[in-house]
């Protein structure tokens, strides 16, 4: 049995060490020694760019931001369902997962990376969407294991309110915002409408074959036309009417 290989080593902002793995022909990045992702199971990052560009279809030259390079599978169906026009940019915090995927992964996909529509933006994402009203057609999410961040602490920022708000001012007119995540999270998806964003929650396969695991996306948007269909419609839970008839303590 072969040995996993060990390519190559960085620090993440909190200190955790990620790391590039191979194994015969498979390639891996872990997170402190377990595995964030692998190149066998990737259907759910092409799902994200399905559900996040499906209303780019029309679109002469649309903005994509893609948060996230990961192994490169988002950022290659993304450029296979765009025009030659579209301009696509990857937001990435650690810049030796770009080196990764120009050395070790491109071949995984083509090479996306050396297409001409590409523009990689290292640091962090959050601070890229919020310097960039109304820029993007689209933003596709997919940092860390989603909202419950699992590589770095500070990507919390990214899945909360600041981050959200963020995003919404960032997108353009009839603009998806498409999330990608390791697990549901009801919480998250309330807080994608208190963000006055309209939602759909996708459940998707994480690679081909009938017993896959299963991944979440969620799809948002302020003009609900835009959404693709299907899916799930998250809604906020009910407020309790106050109950005006309950008695208090008895007076003596």
């Amino acid at each position: 049995m072969k040995a996993r290989i060990k390519l190559g080593t960085a620090q993440t902002p909190d200190g955790g060490e990620l790391a590039l793995c191979q194994h015969d022909r498979d390639f891996y990045i872990t997170i402190n020694g377990h595995d964030l992702m692998h190149s066998r199971q990737f259907e759910s990052e092409l799902e994200l760019a399905r559900l996040g560009c499906r209303h780019l279809a029309a679109s002469a030259a649309p903005r994509v931001l893609i948060g996230g390079l990961g192994m490169g599978y988002t950022l290659r169906q993304a450029l296979d369902l765009l025009g030659p026009d579209a301009r696509v940019v990857v937001g990435e915090l650690v810049g030796a997962v770009v080196e990764w995927n120009r050395e070790f992964l491109g071949a995984l996909n083509g090479r996306p990376l050396e297409d001409p529509r590409v523009e990689i933006q290292l640091g962090d994402v959050v601070a890229l969407i919020s310097n960039s009203a109304g820029r993007f057609n689209a933003i596709l999410l997919d940092i860390d294991n989603g909202p419950d961040p699992l590589t770095d602490a500070g990507n919390r920022r990214l899945y909360g309110s600041e981050g959200l708000h963020a995003c919404r001012r960032a997108l353009a007119k009839n603009g998806c915002l498409a999330v990608w995540s390791v697990a549901p999270n009801r919480k998250f998806e309330h807080l994608l409408m208190r963000c006055g964003f309209q939602v759909r929650r996708f459940r998707v396969a994480a690679g081909k074959g009938s017993k896959s695991q299963s991944r979440f996306i969620w799809v948002a948007s302020e003009d609900k036309s835009v959404l693709p269909p299907g899916g799930g419609e998250p809604r906020l839970p009910e407020k309790k009417a106050p109950d005006r008839y309950r008695r208090g303590p008895r007076r003596r």
